[in-house]
């Protein structure tokens, strides 16, 4: 016994001495200065990613979508699945460093020349322990809680993209539901104007060309209506197969009802190895990768197993049932590669080239999503900077049919016709159309900028 303990000291000290027990640590290398380049907003170290979806999208109806959503999404559920599946692939890796145990019961009759047979029987327990190759199962066990980290990031990034496909479609319906009221006020006031430009023209204050170009006008606005609302059934239907659900109606708000953030701060780049679930699966495939270095190099050395068995035979006897020998044994086993045909040296290049290969894939994973937070920024900013020049466009040209509409009315010096009524018109329509496009570009700017951030992986 004193032997094996001293071989069991030798093999662990060996293992502890070239590092194959050493748990993953962030590379120094992995910078994140910069990532967001000149468009950081605030401070503080975490921003919007760190808010849960609740805490940002604070519409009711919007909630309740989000959560049927999650709740029965397929992908959400099959992911639901395969963390389990890594959890008992853990629960295995665990297990391996307990003894294995097994009973194995023999029995036999032989006779020699027709004479009474005799009876053998065995009823051996056997034990074995791998000892020395705790290098390799320690870094199979690190590598499985690295695949329910995995696992679970996977699913997180799902609800994230989850989460903001609902929002977006959502806030999509409700500016559609805006253009759609706003076209069919339009339509009805086309309509009445054909009305009136025929009668101006029987009474010789308007002429054949006027009349048709508001009957075109007219005939443009109605089958603009019918593209409106195909637009709707679109999107409710593209909501209601996220959603897992047969096409119905979304019970919805008004755009005008979305709250955007007090305020909006991406937090430092830093937070985004925390937030983003990409980002952590890129850096836990890379800390898979390391312990596949480690389990490389803990296979160039000693392995011991140490093996048992007790039981009991009859020795041949004529008693059965009864014991009439006890049995036992114990067997050390230390077997040390030697030579391997360049095997072992292979795989261990391989892990390492692997290793490598992964840490490029973090960091380009990481620039990644510092890029998306610039584009979802520079996005949201030239919406908010947009807004104030399109309501000015409204409101000149909200004046300028107002004027047109007075002139005509009134035939000063005839310099205007009905035309002009209809073109002034058209033109306010048109920017009216852009100022609800303008509202969602700010909203869904918002989600992306939410996304990019991290946002919308985390649950109430």
């Amino acid at each position: 016994m004193k032997k094996y303990l001293f071989l069991i000291t030798i093999a662990a000290v060996s293992l502890t001495s070239c590092g194959v027990y050493k748990n993953y640590e962030r590379p120094a290398d992995v910078k994140t200065d910069g990532l967001y380049g000149s468009a950081q907003v605030g401070t503080t170290e975490q921003g919007l990613g760190a808010k849960a979806w609740r805490e940002f999208f604070t519409d009711p109806k919007l909630q309740v979508l989000i959560e049927r959503g999650l709740a029965q999404n397929l992908s959400m559920r099959q992911l639901d699945l395969q963390i389990q599946e890594a959890q008992e692939y853990l629960k295995c890796s665990k297990l391996a460093y307990i003894p294995s145990l097994a009973i194995a019961p023999q029995g036999q009759i032989s006779s020699f020349d027709w004479s009474k047979p005799l009876k053998f029987y065995t009823v051996p327990l056997s034990a074995s322990w791998q000892i020395g190759s705790f290098g390799q199962l320690r870094n199979a066990k690190k590598k499985a809680e690295v695949g329910v980290e995995q696992v679970a990031a996977a699913r997180q990034a799902v609800q994230q993209a989850l989460v903001a496909n609902i929002a977006n479609i959502y806030y999509s319906l409700c500016m559609l539901d805006a253009q759609l009221a706003i076209s069919e006020l339009t339509a009805k006031n086309w309509r009445e104007s054909v009305e009136t430009t025929r009668k101006l023209m029987a009474a010789g204050r308007s002429n054949k060309a006027a009349v048709a170009q508001s009957e075109a006008n007219c005939f443009n606005v109605e089958a603009n209506l019918l593209d409106l609302r195909e637009g709707i059934i679109e999107a409710e239907n593209a909501l209601c197969t996220i959603l897992g659900e047969t096409p119905h109606h979304i019970d919805r708000a008004t755009l005008n009802e979305f709250q955007a953030p007090a305020a909006v701060e991406t937090g430092l780049p830093i937070a985004l190895l925390q937030n983003r679930p990409d980002v952590r699966q890129a850096e836990l495939a890379l800390a898979s990768k390391f312990y596949d270095v480690n389990a490389a190099q803990a296979s160039f050395y000693p392995a011991l197993t140490l093996s048992g068995t007790l039981g009991f035979t009859n020795n041949g006897s004529s008693v059965e049932l009864s014991p009439g020998k006890w049995l036992w044994n114990v067997l050390g086993q230390l077997t040390q590669p030697i030579f391997q045909n360049g095997r072992l040296r292979a795989q261990k290049r391989v892990a390492v080239m692997q290793q490598e290969e992964a840490a490029m894939a973090f960091q380009q994973t990481l620039i990644a999503a510092g890029n998306e937070v610039n584009t979802a920024l520079v996005k949201l900013q030239t919406a908010l900077d947009k807004r104030s020049f399109i309501d000015g466009q409204i409101n000149s040209l909200t004046d300028a049919v107002s004027a047109t509409e007075a002139l005509y009315r009134d035939n000063v010096s005839r310099q205007v016709n009905y035309l002009n009524v209809l073109t002034a018109q058209t033109g306010l329509l048109s920017a009216q159309l852009g100022q609800l496009s303008n509202q969602y570009a700010i909203i869904s700017a918002t989600i992306d900028l939410y996304q990019a951030l991290g946002g919308g992986s985390l649950s109430n």
